[in-house]
């Protein structure tokens, strides 16, 4: 099929449903689903998991499975409804004219297939060309995606590279037949931040250089605001409101979307003057909406006898551009008014050092063929000369990205590895040497862990309660059964969870409920250090809000220390009294929260902050993409760890940054980098976020 011109929308989607058939019956996924997507515009697609995004995606590609069907409404493509296409037409448009990039991309991809042969395939079948040609417009279209080396990049397996390499080849793929609308359903959520930034640019770059509409699914506000013309925010199946970025972002008009901006950590959010305010009760199963508004329960403005009288369509905002929203209370609404409901808390002071890290090393040694036993050894540094003090009731977040130290950090703490050189101190109790094996009970319950994946920590087969329990049993709290049952009872109160849930099983539970029964466990024992290894990052952000506050509490009034590894720097600032960056196993910059979010700051700190999508139209962010890729940590550079991706490299003269590893240097009262750079030139670092005032 050749591609066929269309001046009129790319995508036009009216009132669509689709449901899917089950033994239990029809579960309607979405329902009364319209938008436009017109030439070269990008739309995104946000809202909680299971609210339809990617059953709208599924629709489009007319990819619903055996059980899935439209039930209503239809899916137009440049004018031509996609569900009265034949198979053999689909299958002409699906990668030609449509694209979708998935949010795993090694489930695009075929291991067993070098790189290069799966992207010829796509000009070979859809368009006929030959090898040559093919291997051509691989080159190209490698280039494009701005990888190194395209000629190796063509000849590798998908193994040999990296996630967010695989995922530029993903994109490649998907770009090789210059496709009118291209899907992207999650694809930066597997990658660090710093990988996600350089996606996004390319994602937009590519757009405005081929022209291609986009259908952008994601959660994350902040990502939408820099990739998307317009925005559609879905709740419970349902658009609840659509228009342009400014329109919703600065004049939303739909409580879900108000609910949505305040349970994320924009700047200016502040864990005790400010906090953030999680959307109340839970997102509704299909089979369990109510009347009317499917928001109501959950809502604010919610008016009985009205908001669940009758279906609610949706409403023409005036004086916007193409601006709706699914309310009908919305022009009652004082929107400007302050929240209620975010309760000031009086935080912790730090006291003592409760952690003491010195100068500790963490090497291992690998076989270079570790698969067959053969080969020299290798060593791998983990952690290389890390120092800081952690006090009692203060936040120290550790962030940095992937491979960059952090969990082997935690490890060491919690004595799951015992460090190679250096000293870990509790108190003034040494114990990084000590093994968990070998830790006394009262350490282990001083030294406690909240995981990033609630799903993996908890037993499938034992009760809710049996689980706390059999916890408070191995730490020695409570004298009998009645005891630890009442302990048990008093620990979800603290978690805000129903005493009742202490006889479900972990099946019955959301992720957001989970993460706080493993919050729950954590706290058992009265810990004196959590380490919270991405404790929110696998929940939805109201779920996320509601977390992140039950943790800020309970830190308060236990006056615990807490250290939170995260590659989320909004949470990090929202959260955090002190912050370290690690990079490559080192220290490279650490001091409060203010010191390390203002200049001067460490060339890769810099990075950092400029990657961080905020959800805020008045942020300003400089762009600095790190190129290249984080080094082995078996084979590091020579010099300091960062040199090889550092933008200010060449400012220090001669070959300083790539002889000898920087010293730490105090630059104000508790603030630390590791750095060559001159002074003078630390001093003339800009703000790398400005927020500026409201029109």
């Amino acid at each position: 099929m050749t591609k066929w011109d269309y001046d009129g929308p790319v995508l036009e989607i009216e009132n669509l449903s689709i449901s899917f058939f089950t033994r239990a019956g029809e579960i309607p996924a979405v329902m009364d689903f319209s938008c436009t997507v017109q030439p070269g515009e990008a739309m995104g697609l946000v809202g909680e998991s299971g609210c339809g995004k990617s059953t709208v995606a599924l629709g489009v590609m007319q990819d619903l499975g055996v059980n899935g069907r439209i039930v209503g409404g239809s899916i137009k493509f440049k004018g031509r409804d996609l569900g009265q296409m034949t198979s053999e037409e689909l299958r002409d448009i699906r990668g030609s004219e449509i694209a979708m990039i998935y949010q795993e991309p090694m489930a695009s991809l075929n291991p067993a297939m070098k790189i290069g042969k799966q992207l010829m395939e796509v000009p070979m079948i859809h368009e006929g060309v030959s090898k040559d040609a093919a291997w051509k417009m691989a080159l190209e279209v490698v280039e494009a995606v701005r990888l190194p080396d395209p000629e190796r990049m063509l000849r590798s397996y998908p193994h040999q590279l990296s996630g967010g390499q695989q995922q530029r080849i993903v994109i490649a793929m998907a770009l090789m037949s210059k496709p009118s609308l291209l899907i992207l359903d999650e694809p930066t959520t597997a990658l660090d931040v710093t990988v996600e930034a350089g996606i996004v640019d390319l994602v937009k770059d590519l757009g405005e250089k081929f022209g291609t509409s986009m259908l952008f699914i994601s959660h994350n506000l902040g990502l939408v605001l820099e990739t998307c013309d317009r925005l559609c925010v879905m709740y419970s199946g349902e658009a609840v409101e659509t228009g342009s970025i400014a329109d919703v972002f600065d004049k939303m008009r739909h409580p879900y979307t108000q609910g949505l901006f305040r349970s994320i950590p924009l700047p200016g959010a502040d864990k005790n003057a400010r906090p953030l305010i999680a959307i109340p009760g839970n997102f509704p199963l299909p089979h369990e909406r109510p009347p009317g508004c499917n928001f109501g329960p959950r809502c604010d403005y919610f008016e009985a006898g009205r908001c669940d009288a009758q279906a609610i369509p949706m409403d023409t905002v005036p004086d916007a551009d193409r601006h709706e929203t699914r309310c009908l209370r919305w022009q009652e609404i004082d929107w400007a008014a302050k929240p209620e409901g975010a309760v000031e808390s009086e935080g912790a002071t730090s006291g003592d050092v409760v952690l003491k890290v010195d100068g500790l090393r963490k090497y291992y040694e690998v076989a270079a063929n570790k698969m067959f036993g053969g080969g020299e050894l290798r060593v791998v540094k983990a952690n290389e000369t890390v120092s800081f003090e952690a006090k009692e009731g203060e936040t120290l977040a550790i962030v940095g990205e992937s491979g960059c130290g952090k969990s082997t950090l935690a490890k060491v703490l919690l004595g799951l590895e015992t460090a190679t050189d250096g000293e870990v101190v509790l108190g003034n109790k040494p114990i990084g040497d000590t093994e968990i094996e070998r830790r006394d009970v009262k350490t282990i319950s001083d030294v406690q862990m909240v995981f990033q994946n609630p799903f993996d920590t908890l037993n499938p087969s034992h009760t809710i309660g049996n689980q706390i329990v059999r916890v408070l049993e191995k730490f020695g709290i409570g004298e009998t059964v009645a005891e630890r049952e009442q302990k048990m009872l008093e620990l979800l109160d603290l978690v805000k969870l129903p005493r009742a849930f202490a006889t479900r099983k972990p099946r019955q539970l959301s992720g957001g409920q989970k993460q706080r029964i493993g919050i729950a466990r954590a706290f058992a024992g009265t810990p004196k250090v959590v380490v919270a290894d991405e404790p929110v990052s696998a929940l939805d952000v109201s779920v996320q809000a509601a977390v992140t506050q039950l943790l800020t509490d309970i830190q308060n009034e236990n006056r615990t220390t807490m250290l939170f590894i995260s590659h989320d720097l909004s949470i990090v600032r929202y959260l955090a009294d002190r912050v370290l960056v690690m990079y490559l196993g080192h220290v490279v910059e650490i001091g409060t929260t203010e010191q390390v979010f203002a200049p001067p700051y460490h060339p890769y700190t810099e990075a950092l902050l400029s990657a961080v999508p905020i959800a805020d139209t008045r942020v300003e962010k400089k762009r600095i993409v790190l190129e290249g890729d984080i080094p082995s940590a078996m084979n590091p550079p020579s010099g300091c760890p960062f040199q090889t991706r550092c933008r200010w490299k060449s400012e220090v003269p001669g070959d300083l940054c790539e002889t000898e590893v920087p010293p730490m240097r105090d630059l104000a009262a508790g603030h630390q980098v590791k750095c060559h750079l001159a002074q003078e030139i630390l001093d003339r670092m800009e703000p790398v976020i400005e927020i500026h005032a409201a029109e």
